[in-house]
């Protein structure tokens, strides 16, 4: 085996443990993907890969990073997002090492196996927990019946099961005009046991996330016929009211606890006046209105809140504020938030006239989980931490790497 076969191996297994290495911790998360991007710096370097510098995903990437070293510079406190910031030129290397990867690598089929079979055990797990109560390491108790799986004090297993199983059903769907009754029977009935187990969860904002999300994907799935889509349509309403009146979690997450605070006036204006979200919500706000050019800083929001909340009746003390357009405006304000998201935008939608033509549906995949993360309203992790950051740029990497003609190598000679 010669060096650039074994390096591409490397670079092969480590992207194909990120979901593990994001099950098992921050800590090694952050260190695998350290070990695949400064590998890969110092293979670039020896390569002379100049040409990245002008690619214009590179530079809008670049772009970000120049900003977000400015945001730390005129932050509230630039010692506290200083990391954060200074971080996330290991998503441009991430996004860069995953299209060379996908590019000269023969067996990439080999990542979308392991990430599947990743998935399929959480997907297992979950289901454990549902019906014993704890999952199969004992994790469970901390926050009753919404489900944890192997995060053990952390309800965000639907934000990570989301944030691969587009991918993965984008992959399961390549060729399926080719595949036998019983593979694509085996395909439909996984889509609605990720469809069923993310319900149960009780993570409310990502259900409505991955309905939206599957919407879109089999609107754009070519495979399927018209009639086709109504019937899945049918299927997942069918699925959602069995999952509601068979559980009484479900029907308190989705229904007394949502619907009851709308269709009633008085629970209604007692939501809006004491629900959480909205008191976080107005928060940012609040913060948005005192700092609205700059913003505080990245990861600064909680050091302006939590400082403040005595003098600011408005100020919630809180680590960000659950929504990604308030926490862009908060920590952003307007002059970063336009930087921020125009670029965002610029980088999902460039390729859409592509992605639809040559109807490449793990393209498409990674399209949808990034459509689904800018849904209005709904309630969202921090869009910087190490947990978002990683999945939301690896589905970056992916809309481009998976697509020999988006693909930022395929002028390379």
């Amino acid at each position: 085996m010669n060096k650039p076969n074994l390096l591409n191996n490397y670079f092969l297994i480590l992207v194909s443990i990120i979901p593990l290495s994001i099950l098992v911790g921050a800590t090694i998360s952050l260190s695998n993907i350290i070990l695949l991007t400064l590998t890969f710096l110092f293979f670039s370097i020896y390569k002379r890969f100049l040409f990245l510098l002008k690619d214009p995903i590179i530079i809008s990437l670049l772009i970000i990073y120049l900003y977000l070293i400015l945001n730390s510079i005129i932050s509230i406190n630039p010692e506290i997002g200083i990391y954060r910031n200074l971080g996330f030129f290991r998503f441009i290397l991430l996004f860069a090492s995953i299209n060379y990867l996908f590019f000269f690598h023969k067996k990439i089929d080999l990542v979308f196996k392991i990430w599947l079979l990743i998935i399929l055990i959480v997907l297992f797990d979950s289901y454990i927990e549902f019906i014993f109560g704890k999952n199969i390491m004992g994790y469970g108790d901390l926050y009753g019946a919404r489900i944890v799986s192997f995060f053990k004090d952390e309800p965000i297993v639907a934000a990570f099961l989301n944030g691969f199983v587009f991918i993965l059903f984008g992959y399961l769907f390549q060729n399926f005009d080719n595949k036998n009754i019983w593979v694509k029977s085996f395909i439909y009935l996984l889509v609605l046991s990720f469809l069923f187990c993310i319900i149960i969860t009780g993570e409310r904002s990502n259900t409505i996330k991955f309905l939206f999300g599957l919407l879109v994907f089999f609107g754009l799935n070519h495979h399927l016929k018209f009639k086709f889509k109504i019937l899945a349509i049918c299927i997942v309403v069918l699925l959602f009211t069995l999952a509601y009146a068979k559980s009484d979690y479900v029907k308190y997450r989705y229904g007394s606890q949502l619907f009851t605070h709308f269709l009633d006036k008085e629970q209604r204006d007692k939501y809006l006046n004491n629900s959480l979200y909205i008191i976080i919500y107005k928060s940012g706000f609040e913060v948005f209105k005192n700092y609205p050019i700059f913003g505080v800083g990245n990861k600064n929001y909680r050091v302006e809140t939590c400082n403040n909340s005595n003098s600011n009746a408005k100020y919630y003390c809180i680590t960000h504020p659950h929504q990604i357009y308030i926490e862009l405006l908060a920590e952003h304000g307007i002059f970063g938030s336009i930087i921020l998201l125009s670029i965002i935008f610029f980088l999902i939608f460039r390729n859409l006239k592509a992605i639809i033509l040559s109807r490449n549906l793990i393209q498409v995949g990674a399209f949808v989980y990034l459509l689904t993360n800018f849904l209005p309203i709904l309630p969202s992790g921090s869009f910087f931490n190490d947990f978002n950051s990683t999945i939301f740029w690896l589905n970056v990497s992916i809309l481009y790497a998976s697509n020999p003609k988006t693909n930022i190598f395929k002028n390379y000679t």
